[in-house]
Order: structure tokens, then sequence, then C-alpha cells
């Protein structure tokens, strides 16, 4: 049986907010009711570049099933919160709150509402990713190394760049690896625009992520190293390789010896598609089915504390202890 869409809208039509509402706009399963922004002018704009309507934002969560919020950090739990208690369905971009105990709080009172709560965490959604997450299960792992890289920004991010880039890496990290984490290690320059950082877990893996806003050149990889294999992803290109069996041997041609070191190289297949799209699409289905979503509020409190204490760290600052 057919069933109807979902009703949602986005707050805060910003740089990524616009992406959510023309996502939204594209999905069958969802009703692109509204938007809602402090921007007065710029809801507008988006709302008629879109085919739907500007709202305030209390009058948007009487009309919704579901909201992404795309606000900056600093004011994520104050528009959660009133989402959720009017009975609202709630995506929260990355980093999921400024604060751990709001983020508890938000935790507390989608359960007792009843409505979902997923944080936008959306390299969980690439499909080169998703492909890997397959291939996980399978595999005894050593270690994980990621790279994100990038040029400085034209616009202004409040966040640093451990909550801003490198927190969808650890998002990921955590993923798959089933162990708490032992120590974490970093260093920093350029206030912490350029950080590494080293992540050992209670069994024996170790994490290696490194991000930047001042590479330039544009960077999203990450390599697995496990007993089997090893395992490059890229995320921009969606692309993963399995390399296995490596045979070292010396090879003489014409009275000379030379070495060779050949492997064998597999790509399974992944699937086309926009990560956004997945990730709303997702959500739409959690809330709809009354399902769990993929990334919970927990994981998202988990990235969080592990991002605060890498940037902390690089830069010597007291490590947090709000978790």
């Amino acid at each position: 049986m057919k069933r109807n869409p979902i009703r949602v809208g986005v707050v805060g039509v910003g740089s990524m907010g616009r992406h959510h509402v023309r996502v939204y706009s594209e999905l069958s399963t969802a009703d692109l009711v509204g938007v809602a922004d402090s921007n007065e002018q710029l809801a507008s704009d988006i709302a008629d570049e879109f085919d739907t309507t500007a709202y305030a934002r209390e009058d948007l969560f009487q009309l919704v099933d579901a909201v992404s919020i795309a606000v900056p950090t600093p004011y994520h739990y104050e528009v959660a919160k009133e989402a959720i208690t009017a009975g609202v369905s709630v995506l929260i971009e990355k980093p999921f709150v400024a604060d751990y105990e709001e983020g508890r709080e938000l935790i507390r009172l989608a359960r007792e509402h009843d409505v979902a709560l997923q944080v936008g965490h959306v390299e969980r959604f690439n499909p080169a990713v998703v492909a890997l997450a397959d291939i996980v299960p399978d595999l005894d792992i050593i270690a994980i190394e990621a790279q994100r890289l990038g040029p400085p920004l034209d616009r202004h991010i409040g966040d640093s760049v451990a909550l801003d880039l490198m927190i969808h890496d650890i998002d990921i990290l955590l993923s798959l690896v089933d162990s708490p984490v032992a120590d974490v290690q970093a260093i920093g320059a350029r206030n912490n625009q350029y950080i590494a950082a080293t992540i050992r877990f209670e069994n024996g893996v170790v994490g290696d992520l490194t991000a930047s806003r001042v590479t330039q050149e544009k960077v999203r990889r990450l390599s697995l190293t496990a007993e089997q294999c090893r395992v490059n992803v890229d995320y921009i290109d969606h692309t993963v390789e399995i390399h296995r069996h490596s045979f070292p041997e010396y090879v003489e041609t014409n009275g000379s010896v030379r070495y060779r070191n050949e492997s064998v190289i597999e790509r399974p297949t992944v699937e086309n598609g926009e990560p956004l799209k997945h990730e709303l699409k997702a959500f739409v289905a959690a809330v709809r089915d009354g399902t769990e979503p993929v990334v919970t509020g927990e994981d998202g409190l988990r990235a969080l504390e592990l991002a605060r204490r890498i940037d902390a760290i690089g830069v010597g600052r007291p490590v947090p202890t709000e978790l």
C-alpha cells in the first residue's frame, strides 16, 4: 500500500541548509512544506527557488513531521528542543551540539516525545563508505588512516577544523572499530587549522587522522590495513580498491636483477548517488517506519567527545571532561 509522503521542512537555509531543501524537493517520499531562517529575506528567496513557503520557525513546526536543522552549532540545542517538544523528528547537522549536557537532554526529549533524532554525519551515506562497511566484518583490522584536506574557505566557519572536517572521519572510525578508545594524541599547526591525531583503541587498532583548511589540494581519502588486505577509499570519486596477495620477487632480465612486487587489486562495485540524498532518504524512512536512525544522537555525542579532545590536545588546552 502506498503511503503518504512525510511532511518535512528545513530550519537554516544557508550554505548547507539550501542543499537539504534541494534534496527534499527531489524526494518522492518527502513533501517539502516549507523553510525557516532568521534571515527572512534569505528564507523567502530559497522558498521561491524551490517552490515552497517561508514560515516563522514556530509555525513551521506545527505543519511538519520532520525537519533538518542546519543553523550554526550554538543554536542546535534551542532549535532542536523546540522541534522535538512540538512532536517533530529532527536531523541535526554535525557537530551534534555545542554542549554535551544539551546533547544528552535532546536524546532524552526525543525518547520522551517518541520522535526520531538523527545526526548529520553525511559520510556514513557515501556509497564508498557503505561498500567499505560491508567488507569490514570479514577483516582483522590493524590500522585506519584518513586525510581530509583542503584550502582556506571564502566564508566563515565557526567550528574548528577538528569539529568541522575531522569529525566526519572520527565518526567513520568509531563506526568501524567496535572497541573503546584507550589513548588519544594530537598536534596542530596554524591555530589548529591543520591537525593530526592518533587514536589507539583497547583492541589494538590504531587510527591516524589528518584534517586541514590550509592545504592547496582537496583530499578526501581513507585507507584500512588489515591482516587480509589493504583497502583504499576515495570519498570524492566514490571508489574502493582492495589490495590482496602481494608477491615480492627478484626478476632477472638480460643479466640484470630487479625487484618486483605485484598484488591482486579488486575494485568492488560501488553504487552511485549523492550521499546527502541517501542520508535524507534514510532519515525520512526512519521517521515513516518508526525505526532507529542510522546515525543516532549517541553516535553524535561520541564523535563530538573525541573531536573536542583532539582539538584541545592539538593546541595544548585542558582536555574537556564533560563525558
